[in-house]
């Protein structure tokens, strides 16, 4: 976990995985923490960079402030969050309070977004007489007090059953809450909604619920997806408020779905030079791709616009392979053919995270079905390019 400060405030959060992936952003739900995201993580790092964060008094980031907090206020925390990942564009997916972050950065910042997958979430969720109640409650009893209230509302039966020390759990980590950034939150989701704020901001979006949620039943779904020009939803069956921590298999392998790249009919139509590029930044680094383009002229401008099209569009966007397996493939054939472009890629291995280990056996490989000539070549520019260390070596 690191931490980084947005407005003068501690903000707790995690990056995990290769700088050569797409970045997604995952917003927790109210009264939780990051790491309702831990079961779900681990199937997406493969293909994409994950970045998760505490919401203000949540987790590890510091408390409110102010005497009053808003969408704008959290969305600014994402935004911050994804520039210091160094992401132009991002995925982003949120439950329920997250999910509002989410409904901010459609409204106000769409333009950052290559999707959003809004989870157990509304354009109004519930309504100010009943968040005020609570946010009363809560500065007058406590999260302790009230998390035994509170908790087992997110879940349905069916986990309390699977996993009988849930509510245990989750009741000590609400309880660690700070009572007053929880309470402002709550008074910010029966201030600020979104009715008529979401339509005709052409982002990609996909909504997700569960059939035994009490908090934001599937009508209150089906509502926001009216709002943003008739998203799909689907609700899970027998899952309650949280679907990351009660069926993490389910919705990993659903919100991978969402990510993955829309080639469109790659057969008739290709794919369009701004899929390639965006792609062609992420791995090779915007300053390189920058200074390709910069260098083409009037002889070799289609040149380049093919390769981002057809290489960087059609192959390295394309999801059936991980952006490090390409690497490693397109490392050893570049290695067997002795390639000028073998050193861009010995670089584009290191900013992907090949290991050592993985890179010499791809270069082994090369020596047995390539040729020594071309492996020893290969191993010898890799080591010029840092590649190795001499300790232990006689």
């Amino acid at each position: 976990m690191a931490f980084h400060t947005i407005n003068g405030r501690s903000v707790a959060y995690r990056l995990l995985g290769s700088e050569v992936n797409p970045l997604i952003v995952l917003a927790h739900p109210l009264g939780m923490s990051q790491a309702v995201w831990d079961d779900v993580i681990p199937a997406l790092l493969p293909r994409y960079r994950v970045l998760t964060w505490d919401l203000p008094g949540h987790g590890a980031s510091q408390a409110v402030s102010g005497s009053q907090i808003t969408p704008a206020d959290l969305a600014a925390e994402a935004l911050a969050l994804a520039e210091l990942a160094g992401a132009e564009r991002f995925h982003f997916a949120g439950t329920s309070i997250g999910g509002v972050v989410g409904q901010q950065l459609i409204a106000a910042h769409s333009d950052r977004l290559l999707s959003a997958t809004l989870t157990n979430t509304g354009a109004v969720i519930g309504n100010p007489d009943l968040w005020n109640t609570r946010a009363g409650r809560v500065r007058q009893e406590g999260l302790a007090a009230m998390s035994e209230e509170i908790v087992p509302r997110w879940f349905a039966p069916a986990a309390f059953e699977a996993s009988p020390a849930l509510k245990a759990g989750w009741c000590v980590q609400m309880g660690r809450g700070d009572d007053e950034s929880y309470a402002q939150l709550c008074e910010m989701l029966g201030r600020d909604t979104f009715t008529g704020k979401l339509s005709g901001k052409r982002t990609k979006v996909q909504l997700f619920g569960g059939s035994e949620d009490m908090a934001t039943p599937a009508a209150t779904l089906e509502a926001l997806a009216t709002e943003l020009d008739g998203a799909p939803l689907e609700v899970f069956d027998g899952v309650g408020h949280v679907p990351a921590v009660e069926a993490p298999v389910l919705f990993a392998q659903k919100l991978l779905a969402v990510l993955a790249t829309d080639l469109g009919d790659v057969a008739n139509y290709g794919v369009a030079y701004a899929t390639g590029l965006e792609t062609r930044k992420q791995v090779l680094g915007g300053e390189h791709v920058e200074r390709s383009t910069a260098n083409a002229n009037s002889l070799d401008a289609s040149f380049q616009q093919m390769i981002t099209r057809l290489a960087w569009g059609e192959l390295w966007s394309n999801d059936d392979l991980t952006r490090r397996e390409r690497s490693m493939i397109t490392t050893g054939i570049l290695a067997a053919l002795g390639r000028e472009e073998l050193t861009l890629h010995l670089k584009t291995a290191k900013r992907i995270g090949l290991t050592e280990a993985e890179l010499r056996q791809v270069l082994m490989h090369v020596a047995i079905y390539g040729g020594v000539p071309a492996a020893n070549h290969a191993f010898a520019l890799a080591k010029e390019l840092g590649w190795g260390d001499n300790e232990g070596q006689n």
